[in-house]
């Protein structure tokens, strides 16, 4: 594991997480692996840090629940073995979003089929509602 030693400032950044919502993940177990401190007590990350946090970001996007990212972070955190584990929770999220894309596709049908209505009403010059 690469340590670069960032600084939640740089983490920040580069994440598009706020320096409280990174605090909040570590306070939460949201990390996947330990926080270093340097002598002052400050929070140092590594670009292994950077890359899971991008996950979350994506994750938490996608509408996966703090707990199951919680978990996840936990059965990483605890090593090799629980890889079925952890496959289930993503296959889980994956069904989730599969469904909501399902969804989205369905209205968006719903969308383009009024937009063309509305098109060739307005196209051929028709009088009254196209709904």
């Amino acid at each position: 594991m690469e340590t670069a030693d960032l600084s939640i400032g740089e983490v920040a950044r580069r994440t598009g997480l706020s320096v409280h919502t990174l605090r909040l993940y570590e306070r939460e177990g949201l990390l996947a692996g330990e926080v270093r401190r340097d002598e002052k007590g400050r929070r140092l990350y590594s670009e292994w840090d950077v890359e899971w946090l991008a996950n979350c970001v994506k994750f938490r996007s996608s509408g996966m629940p703090l707990a199951t990212i919680s978990r996840l972070a936990q059965l990483v955190r605890e090593g090799t073995g629980n890889e079925a584990e952890r496959l289930e929770l993503l296959c889980e999220h994956q069904h989730r979003i599969a469904d909501q894309l399902a969804q989205l596709h369905a209205c968006l049908d719903l969308i383009n089929n009024k937009v063309a209505a509305y098109q060739r009403h307005l196209a051929i010059g028709a009088s009254g509602d196209p709904w």
